[in-house]
């Protein structure tokens, strides 16, 4: 069994929990009670800059504890100081120590876009999200038959939310694409093996078709990293592990932005 197989296996058990305890009916209920997405695939798209999505994020399975974070709100106002254009909230309990009340304090703290980044496997998850606040919603190519990834991502836009399809090679990619993904992620970080490689995004972004927004995910460790993520062809950094270990969050954001912003940069954001 790998990480990604263990991981999907306790999110799956989550989730038989939360749905005994909320009916389907119930959580729709919720959502449709909630102000409209804010739109996060045009605000990452709006200008010539580089943007950051920022993320809150406990723990790792490959690193363990990071920080403590007793309150992510605060955390994720101290991103927005700083710049970042979207938050992205991880909400996997087991191996990540998130929740889906962080999710929900995060969302009343700032006016930036926040992502729900989790493990979904079910539709459930995507009401969920909606639900809690979110305006966009993580879908890993890796977990997911190709007849579900389609079906979430349909889901997800339906419901007014940007799908942020994960990809990690140009395989994935095609399956992205072929899912109607309009915003693709590639994670330097192997699901199966945890193993960080920044080449990855470099080797994997050309086969990605004009017109799609793609992110770079995992590895990025200041602002040098930023500019060469942008060069190979990121149009954003997703940006977790080395925000919440740093000493102020808010101005390691803005170094991040700053160098997003980089006049050398607008080429390749064009």
């Amino acid at each position: 069994m790998t990480v990604l197989d263990d991981i999907l296996a306790g999110v799956r058990e989550d989730l038989v929990d939360r749905q005994a305890r909320t009916g389907l009916a119930e959580l729709q209920a919720l959502a449709d009670r909630r102000p409209s997405p804010r739109p996060a695939e045009s605000v990452l798209r709006d200008g010539e800059t580089v943007k950051v999505v920022a993320e809150v994020k406990r723990s790792s399975p490959s690193k363990g504890a990071l920080a403590a974070i007793a309150d992510p709100a605060g955390l994720a106002a101290d991103y927005e100081s700083g710049g970042a254009s979207v938050i992205s909230v991880l909400t996997e309990r087991r191996r990540f120590g998130g929740s889906l009340a962080d999710l929900a304090s995060v969302r009343a703290a700032v006016d930036v876009p926040v992502l729900r980044k989790d493990f979904v496997v079910s539709s459930y998850q995507v009401w969920e999200a909606r639900a809690y606040g979110a305006d966009a919603v993580l879908l890993i190519v890796a977990a997911l038959e190709q007849q579900a990834l389609v079906s979430l991502v349909e889901r997800v836009h339906s419901l007014g939310m940007t799908a942020l399809v994960e990809v990690h090679d140009p395989q994935e990619v095609a399956r992205a694409v072929d899912a109607g993904a309009h915003v693709i992620g590639v994670n330097c970080r192997n699901l199966h093996t945890l193993e960080v490689d920044r080449a990855v995004f470099g080797q994997v972004a050309p086969s990605i078709p004009a017109g799609i927004l793609t992110i770079a995910e995992s590895g990025v460790r200041g602002p040098h990293d930023v500019l060469e993520f942008a060069r190979a062809g990121a149009h954003a950094v997703l940006v977790g592990e080395s925000l919440v270990t740093g000493r102020d969050p808010r101005a390691a954001v803005a170094d991040l932005v700053a160098a997003g912003a980089h006049p050398a940069l607008r080429a390749v954001r064009k």
